[in-house]
């Protein structure tokens, strides 16, 4: 099982951590890939747990030193990325890498790791769902809220037929289940 990749990706808001979060709990062989980002930390949020927080400064060295397998700027000097570090950490423990990205984050994850990987989406039921979430979150501005749904609207046409899998976050226990199933399905193949 080792050298493999399951991506989660989705819209800020439509449930992807909670699902990454489910899926790490019943697998004790899954490691989540921790993202760099150059965004501060919201509410909990701890250095090397959640994310590596760094200066746009500190990920642009990294940048030039060929330290990411993808990375992406997603708004002016907010960087998102995942360090081939990480990678090798994760593998060499022997354990399945999960990640869980934007999705312009998981089209290049898929794209560099291939048939190593599974490539989910996850989706709000619709887009007035979706809002109805980000504000029930309670951690961003009325701002970063209607930039979300913006960049949500331009991420879901982006992602249109380059994920293996789309699941529809109406109801979180038949997300639960549709991903247990695809999981296993991907772990079960060689």
């Amino acid at each position: 099982m080792t050298g493999k990749v399951i991506i989660f990706s989705a819209p800020s808001g439509s449930g992807k951590s909670t699902v990454v979060n489910h899926l790490l709990g019943l697998h004790p062989e899954f490691e989540f890939s921790v993202s760099a980002t150059s965004r501060s930390p919201r509410g909990q949020e701890k250095h090397g747990v959640e994310y590596y927080f760094l200066s746009a400064e500190e990920f642009r060295e990294l940048i030039a030193k060929d330290a990411f397998v993808e990375y992406e700027e997603v708004y002016t000097d907010r960087f998102y990325g995942t360090l081939k570090s990480e990678v090798e950490r994760i593998w060499a423990a022997g354990h399945v890498i999960v990640f869980d990205v934007d999705v312009k984050g998981g089209v290049n994850l898929k794209k560099y790791f291939g048939d190593q990987a599974l490539s989910v989406l996850i989706k709000a039921p619709s887009m007035e769902v979706l809002e109805k979430r980000l504000r029930g979150r309670g951690t961003d501005s009325e701002e970063a809220i209607l930039e979300r749904l913006g960049k949500a609207s331009s991420e879901l046409e982006f992602a249109e037929g380059k994920f293996d899998v789309d699941i529809i976050n109406d109801r979180l226990e038949d997300t639960f289940a549709n991903s247990e199933k695809i999981v296993d399905d991907f772990l079960a193949a060689e």
